[in-house]
C-alpha cells in the first residue's frame, strides 16, 4: 500500500453514522482495518474467529453487508479468473489497484494524471466526474515468461 493512501477507521465511521457496534462487529472491523491485503469474507472470518471463536461465518457475512451498506467499507470484485469479492475500509483519497494475476496480491496506487485526464474527458462530453475505478491486472517482472 502506498503510504499516502489513508484508510479510515471503520469503528469510528460506524460510531459517527449511528451503527451499533457489538463486540463481534468491533472484532470484524478491527480485522478489516488492520488488513493490508484486501481480504475476502472467508479470510476475514478466519482472522476474526482466531480473536473471538464465537464469531461465525454467517456473522461475518451479515456484518460485511452492514458495513458495506453503511459505506464504511468498499467491496471490490476484481474480475480476473474466479476471484471472490474483497474488502477494504473507505479511504480519504481516490486510489487504484494493480492485481497480480498469479498471486492475487493487490497493490494500491494513486495516479493524479489519470484523475485529471478523466475529468478532462468528462468535461469535454458535458459531464462531471463523481468517481472512477481503475484496475490493472499484471504479472511481476520475473513472470514475464508466462504468456
Amino acid at each position: 500500500m502506498e503510504k499516502n493512501i489513508k484508510h479510515l477507521d471503520i469503528y469510528e465511521l460506524c460510531k459517527q453514522n449511528g451503527v451499533k457496534m457489538t463486540s463481534q462487529r468491533e472484532t470484524i472491523a478491527g480485522v478489516i482495518n488492520n488488513s493490508k491485503d484486501h481480504p475476502d469474507v472467508e479470510k476475514i472470518y478466519e482472522r476474526a474467529n482466531k480473536k473471538n471463536n464465537k464469531i461465525s461465518l454467517a456473522t461475518v457475512y451479515r456484518t460485511v453487508k452492514l458495513f458495506e451498506d453503511a459505506k464504511v467499507i468498499i467491496k471490490h470484485e476484481f474480475k480476473f479468473g474466479e476471484e471472490k469479492a474483497r474488502y477494504e475500509s473507505v479511504t480519504k483519497w481516490e486510489h487504484n489497484h494493480l492485481i497480480d494475476v498469479i498471486s492475487g496480491d493487490v497493490v494500491e496506487f494513486q495516479n493524479p494524471g489519470f484523475e485529471k485526464l478523466s475529468k478532462k474527458i468528462a468535461d469535454k462530453m458535458g459531464y462531471k466526474v463523481i468517481g472512477y475505478k481503475l484496475e490493472l491486472f499484471g504479472l511481476k517482472e520475473a513472470c514475464k515468461k508466462i504468456k
